[in-house]
């Protein structure tokens, strides 16, 4: 990012750099650093440019006004006033050092934050650090609406690891990888050829969203993003601990850098990090994989991989592992309790024996009134828990990673469930391009395995399959169909949402007549104004309930 000394000096006071790739925001309004790193998924440049573009620029070069005048009179105060001496107020560090750092009372590290920005991350390393359930909220770069052709540098926007020329690989990864751009680049302008003359009507900008969402399939693992998090103290400590000695090197290194960054801000809630006892802890962290491997050769496990399941078509599969039989007794019998003064178990027994229409009237009177997805399910809906196992696409899979209140886990990214070729391009007649430059990915992928798997997965493509376990309770499954299913929602996880809702109205019919959910197919995604989805979303109530 070029800038001239006029430039750095506005930006200085509120970035703890302004040439690394990594960096910290050090002092911003909440609503402005919110605004900011909200930028995050559209944005095409670096959010200190967007900063100074639109937060800067404008108030200061604009007609003369009070709040340009004070932004100047800010700006040149933390010059003479660095924000490290301001904030490094001896009472409040020497707090979090004693009670934090010498005696571990953890809770006060959620007490305060700091928003960190990466300019350029993998998406493996992005999932590393979004497995994280609470505590850190994440906004990345989205590849439905930014264009990943173009190049920085002259190269490509995805890592290369150097362990690659250590094993002979680095050209060969970096070929695949290299046309696997170049094929996105094509396909996107074949593809919105295609789609103009099809739909002359619509707008150009609907088109390319259309556009991205069907070719981002291609784009590998390894592509880089910007991402901001903003996190706790507490958060942001485990962040750095689970990766410090991560198996993989760019998530070492962006450990590292994050540990630079924020003892820049928030050093106390990071004097842990370096002890004899969190160094331990970090082992046990890094081994706990290679232990399993360990354990598995010690007692002769053999690996039996689904027969014919590296395939080319579209292919989904969701399975109800596990659930409570008792799940609706169990929430009826919760939404009673708060009402009455006997134990829970005398108030289960008899919800057990009432008769269905009796459990029907229950729910009735507590969820008729239920009109939007935002009205939450009762908390007692916790009481009914779901296990599935999905197999489903990379791409459309980190939409369900973001929904983190569950326990979600999943298996290493590969090629072995095979990888989804959109209809819309075989539709189109540019299939074979998109087949052949994941077909040459997977052939490097191979190579890659039999020395590291891990360093594989940056092979994969974000049309591969991966297969991953969710075990979530069924207020969170109210939330996660609901919102899944709307219109404008990606076909890929829409088609996923639908076959768990079929499955869980087997089991729960009672309750699962209240889901307000979308079960239509749309030819063409995102075609609703807002106006037309809140009323689908009333005509669905009614609708839902009438078909029980």
């Amino acid at each position: 990012m070029e800038m001239t000394e006029r430039e750095k000096y506005l930006l200085k006071p509120f970035f703890t750099n302004l040439d690394e790739s990594v960096f910290a925001v050090t002092f911003l309004p909440p609503e402005v650093i919110g605004a900011l790193c909200s930028r995050t998924s559209r944005a095409k440049d670096d959010l200190r440019q967007v900063f100074l573009d639109e937060f800067v620029k404008p108030f200061l070069e604009g007609p003369s006004n009070r709040y340009g005048e004070s932004l100047k009179a800010l700006i040149d105060f933390l010059h003479q006033y660095p924000i490290e001496l301001i904030f490094s107020n001896p009472k409040g560090r020497e707090f979090y050092i004693k009670w934090l750092a010498q005696f571990g009372d953890d809770s006060i590290a959620q007490m305060a934050g700091a928003h960190l920005i990466y300019t350029g991350l993998s998406q493996l390393a992005i999932k590393h650090f979004e497995d994280m359930r609470i505590g850190i909220a994440p906004i990345e770069k989205s590849t439905r609406y930014v264009d990943y052709s173009t190049k920085i540098n002259d190269r490509y926007r995805y890592y290369s690891d150097p362990k690659l020329e250590e094993i002979g690989l680095k050209k060969e990864y970096e070929q695949v990888m290299d046309n696997l751009f170049k094929t996105y680049g094509f396909l996107l302008k074949r593809y919105l050829d295609y789609l103009k003359k099809q739909y002359p009507q619509e707008k150009e900008s609907l088109l390319k969203t259309k556009t991205f969402d069907v070719i981002r399939k291609i784009l590998p693992v390894a592509t880089l993003s910007q991402i901001s998090f903003f996190g706790n103290g507490q958060a942001f400590e485990y962040l750095i601990n689970r990766s410090l000695d991560h198996k993989l090197k760019e998530i070492r290194w962006a450990a590292k850098r994050a540990l630079e960054e924020l003892n820049k801000i928030i050093p106390a809630f990071l004097r842990r990090v370096e002890t004899e006892d969190v160094k331990q802890y970090r082992v046990y962290l890094k081994e706990r994989g290679e232990r399993i491997q360990k354990a598995l050769k010690e007692i002769g496990w053999q690996s039996q991989p689904r027969p014919g399941s590296r395939l080319t078509e579209t292919r989904v599969s969701v399975e109800l592992l596990e659930y409570d039989p008792d799940g609706e007794n169990k929430v009826i019998a919760g939404l009673l309790y708060s009402e009455l003064n006997e134990p829970y178990e005398n108030i289960l027994q008899k919800v057990k024996s009432l008769t269905p229409e009796n459990k029907e009237k229950i729910l009735q009177k507590v969820l008729k009134d239920r009109k939007y997805k935002y009205y939450k399910a009762p908390r007692t809906f916790e009481n009914a828990y779901l296990k599935f196992e999905i197999v489903m696409n990379i791409g459309a899979w980190r939409d369900l990673h973001r929904h983190r209140m569950l326990t979600h886990y999943r298996q290493r990214f590969g090629i072995s469930h095979g990888f989804d070729i959109p209809e819309e391009l075989k539709q189109a007649g540019l299939d074979s391009e998109y087949i052949s430059a994941i077909k040459k990915t997977e052939g490097v992928f191979e190579k890659i395995e039999k020395i590291d798997p891990d360093l594989a997965q940056y092979c994969c493509t974000l049309a591969h399959r991966v297969r991953f376990i969710q075990y979530q309770n069924l207020r969170n499954f109210f939330w996660e169909s609901e919102l899944r299913t709307i219109p404008e929602g990606h076909p890929d996880y829409r088609k996923i949402e639908h076959q768990k809702i079929e499955l869980v109205k087997k089991i729960y019919p009672l309750i699962a007549r209240y889901l307000l959910v979308d079960m239509n197919d749309y030819d063409f995604a995102r075609r609703m104004t807002g106006e037309k989805i809140e009323k689908k979303e009333q005509e669905l109530k009614s609708w839902n309930i009438k078909q029980q």
